[in-house]
């Protein structure tokens, strides 16, 4: 049987999982004995298959996560860290996506907080969770522009529809004039409707002052800190410590020459 026009109208269609798997179906004399219906759907689960992870990708790369390669399985349980490994490994699950509940991962600077973030988004966009990760200062910076473009909406629905918005750094600058409302607004519209993992330095009783807008603090409190899990992350910084261990293995690479 010639396989050409096949093989060619299935690159012509784009149909790179059916394709691959159809090739395979030829090369293995093993398919003979499979009748036309189990073979038919074999090659349609390859083409699914091949969809899903393509959309994997898309999303990973949309998702604007600095660490692609941040993983749960490779969080640093040092008791010095004091993390509460049952904690992270519930998360892990994204059963508060689900439940449309949030995460706030508080700790001084360097102890691995966007670390933490980064890994439960890498999980969620490998789950197929629509995902995003922005800087807050960025943020607000992007939406302080969008009011004078006139693009403010669209830049609403645009942060609503993500199932996982991670807000790193919160906290880092000084809250500008109306930021403490803008940030309301993304929060408002995603309560209840999707999760939100807001990375901080700063411990979240000092959030209601840093906001300094008493009535818009209330709200965002009301709709974050009391439905949300808790992680807080102690002890030495990870960079310096990453650093150390770098230098004393570029000594002893020295000593040995």
């Amino acid at each position: 049987m010639n396989h050409t026009p096949i093989v060619n109208k299935l690159t012509e269609l784009g149909y790179k999982g059916f394709k691959e798997a159809y090739m395979h179906q030829i090369e293995d004399v093993n398919y003979d004995s499979m009748s036309f219906n189990e073979r038919l759907y074999q090659l349609l689960d390859a083409q699914d298959i091949s969809l899903a992870n393509k959309r994997i990708i898309m999303n990973h790369r949309l998702s604007k996560i600095k660490d692609k390669q941040a993983a749960l399985d490779a969080i640093d349980y040092n008791a010095r860290r004091k993390i509460n490994k049952t904690q992270i490994l519930s998360l892990s699950t994204l059963g508060f996506i689900n439940a449309k509940q949030n995460v706030i991962i508080t700790g001084k600077t360097g102890t691995g907080k966007s670390y933490v973030a980064q890994a439960l988004a890498n999980r969620a966009v490998f789950d197929s969770y629509r995902v995003y990760y922005v800087r807050t200062p960025s943020l607000l910076e992007e939406i302080r522009l969008s009011r004078i473009d006139g693009t403010y909406t669209n830049l609403l629905k645009k942060y609503s529809r993500f199932q996982l918005l991670i807000l790193d750094d919160f906290g880092v600058s000084p809250m500008l004039h109306d930021d403490a409302t803008n940030l309301f607004e993304i929060i408002e519209d995603r309560t209840e409707i999707n999760s939100t993992i807001i990375t901080s330095q700063l411990p979240v009783s000092e959030w209601y002052n840093y906001l300094n807008n008493n009535t818009i603090a209330d709200a965002i409190l009301d709709r974050i800190v009391h439905s949300s899990h808790r992680v807080e992350l102690s002890g030495p910084s990870m960079r310096k410590m990453k650093s150390s261990i770098q230098n004393s293995v570029s000594l002893e690479k020295i000593e040995e020459e």
